[in-house]
């Protein structure tokens, strides 16, 4: 269990591909297709936000699902929608520099 000052940000939170009820917690615009814990971990850096990173970790929703494993989590410093939302931003960047969307 993490500590209050933390908060626990999952690449979950970003998959395009899932709805709201599946775990995605920006919105569908923000979101990215097939995130992965490292371009989390990227975007996270980016913003200004130092992970610390939990690669056997798994999120409840899908624990059963290969190559699924990882998390990270970064300091408490307001609401968690702020934090996401500035990750989310950072890995739409990155992701367009890539040339997937």
């Amino acid at each position: 269990m993490p500590e209050k000052d933390k908060m626990v940000i999952w690449p979950i939170y970003f998959d395009a591909s899932r709805s709201r009820d599946e775990g995605r917690m920006v919105s569908i615009q923000d979101a990215v297709s097939e995130p992965s814990l490292d371009l989390l971990i990227t975007a996270a850096i980016k913003s200004g936000l130092p992970p610390e990173i939990e690669r056997e970790k798994r999120h409840p929703k899908c624990w059963h699902m290969e190559g699924a494993a990882g998390r990270i989590m970064i300091a408490r410093a307001g609401p968690k929608s702020a934090a996401l939302k500035r990750i989310a931003s950072a890995m739409k960047t990155r992701y367009k520099k890539k040339g997937k969307n």
